[in-house]
């Protein structure tokens, strides 16, 4: 992974929580926004790689964001950007949620995945109109299930609507005389 990613990491700044001043831009650490500051560091797309604490998911994946526009990390999450441009960072973004990458972490328990390790992850680099063929598919999934306005959250919405409403018809009896 090294030799077809950027790591920008060396640009990362933690900010103590008595230090931070509250904004717009999102502030994330290894497990997603931590909170919300005056000021960024980046400004782009960028993959956010769990580095330490939080860096493995329950099936040994990494713990990975996606950020965009004008963003701060601490320096708990690596930030990753394309390099050589033979990968698409959301397909990676993606690919990535698919394995189990706990023989790169170490440390008991603060568990660590340095950047010598994330960069010598192996991964599979498929022609980019494939991989776009994958982020295209996958996006619109992932909108489906995760977004606010649409998708399953909507649905469910709907359907706890729908039960309230039968539950609250059913269940309401007329007194008896």
């Amino acid at each position: 992974m090294g030799n077809i990613i950027g790591n920008l990491d060396s640009r990362r700044r933690p900010v103590t929580r008595a230090d931070r001043r509250y904004g717009i831009y999102p502030y994330y650490g290894a497990n997603g926004i931590q909170d919300y500051v005056d000021d960024f560091l980046f400004e782009g797309d960028f993959l956010l790689v769990g580095e330490d604490g939080s860096v493995l998911q329950k099936d040994g994946s990494p713990m990975v964001n996606w950020a965009s526009g004008r963003i701060w990390v601490n320096n708990h999450a690596h930030v990753l950007t394309e390099k050589t441009g033979e990968v698409r960072l959301r397909f990676l973004y993606h690919y990535l949620q698919t394995v189990d990458i706990s023989a790169f972490v170490s440390g008991g328990t603060q568990p660590k995945l340095n950047q010598r390790n994330l960069n010598r992850f192996e991964v599979p680099v498929p022609d980019l109109e494939i991989q776009d063929r994958i982020i295209s598919v996958l996006d619109v999934f992932e909108e489906y299930v995760n977004g606010v306005g649409s998708g399953l959250p909507a649905e469910i919405e709907a359907r706890r609507k729908q039960y309230e409403y039968y539950r609250d018809k059913l269940l309401t009896f007329e007194e008896a005389a």
